[in-house]
């Protein structure tokens, strides 16, 4: 960074700066943990056990270096290549209906309230009001580090079990939704996108209620035709924006998609989405009738508090789901 010209190229130079962030992130947690435990042998060493005071200040400062522990501990399971990065999240409505629309609103607040929780940034990309109530499907992208690490524990299908508001005779239904997650990839990634492998729609923004935002095809859909892959963008101000932000989805999809090719895991990830999304193929449960509980089939972690982890309290979830990854045995 103190070479003469380093800032001349500003795309180089912004790579290199993220880069540079994200070693210091890692780093620097460490650094402070050592310095924390050198301090406190030091203070150990010429500790008198009549020195209430100063003991109950060494608790005080071990209990507190052990949660730091945790923490950095649990990042060392944040290790893939792309964990670092943003994450681009998408929910679709599945078997249901209304209220299966109804269950994309909630999980998309509650994948909200998670980014927030951590100080992410959240941009839409695409969203499409269900016919009556809700949302049938949505894009967003969550912007901060490590988004997609954490993320990619949610990708799945999600059941919910309560008492359908939309029924007047107040009988419990269930309902199912889909969660994709991928990550956002570098415009320097190696995928070219011949133009007679692309269809490209236009059509116009639809807001809530289904009503048009404005009077021109200003949003754009591209379907990328040897894979089926689609990407679509209405939120950005033009046309050219919109189909600008779809490419660059729709290169992130078609590259995990190849990577999915040469990784099994992958492999079945992709596999699993082609199935229907319905009853026996849930990877989560959101049960708040006849009682209260989320599970999770994956790593069998359940909690009774549903109205924690609707409010974005997923932490615990996510932790358990990659602590399994890295040590399938224990599953």
């Amino acid at each position: 960074m103190s070479q003469e010209g380093f800032w001349d190229n500003s795309e180089q130079s912004t790579k290199i700066v993220k880069e540079l962030k994200s070693l210091k992130s890692t780093v620097e947690p460490w650094e402070t943990a050592s310095k924390k435990y050198q301090e406190l042998e030091e203070l150990t060493s010429i500790l008198k056990e009549q020195d209430k005071e100063l003991v109950a200040d060494i608790s005080k400062n071990i209990a507190s270096l052990l949660k730091d522990l945790e923490k950095l501990e649990f990042k060392t399971l944040l290790d893939g290549k792309f964990d670092s990065n943003n994450a681009i999240l998408s929910i679709n409505a599945g078997a249901g209906g209304t209220e299966s629309c109804d269950w994309v609103s909630m999980l998309l607040r509650m994948y909200m309230r998670f980014a927030e929780s951590h100080g992410y940034e959240i941009k839409t990309i695409d969203i499409l009001s269900g016919e009556e109530a809700g949302v049938k499907n949505v894009t967003i992208l969550i912007e901060g580090e490590y988004a997609y690490g954490y993320l990619k524990a949610e990708r799945g299908v999600h059941r919910l079990v309560r008492i359908s508001p939309f029924d007047a005779n107040k009988r419990r239904h269930t309902s199912f939704a889909s969660v994709d997650v991928i990550p956002e990839v570098q415009e320097d990634i190696d995928i070219k996108l011949e133009e007679k492998d692309l269809r490209i729609d236009v059509y116009r923004s639809k807001g809530a209620g289904g009503q048009s935002v404005n009077t021109t095809d200003s949003a754009v859909r591209i379907t990328h035709l040897p894979t089926g892959l689609v990407a679509q963008c209405q939120n950005e101000r033009s046309q050219h924006q919109n189909k600008q932000t779809a490419l660059k989805i729709l290169k992130a999809r078609i590259y995990e998609f190849e990577r999915g090719k040469k990784e099994e895991e992958l492999l079945k990830t992709y596999a699993a989405q082609k199935k229907k999304i319905e009853f026996g193929s849930q990877v989560r449960s959101y049960v708040m009738h006849p009682y209260s509980l989320v599970k999770d089939h994956r790593t069998d972690f359940e909690t009774g508090d549903v109205n924690k982890i609707m409010d974005g309290g997923l932490d615990e979830f996510i932790e358990a789901y990659l602590k399994s990854q890295k040590n399938p045995s224990s599953q």
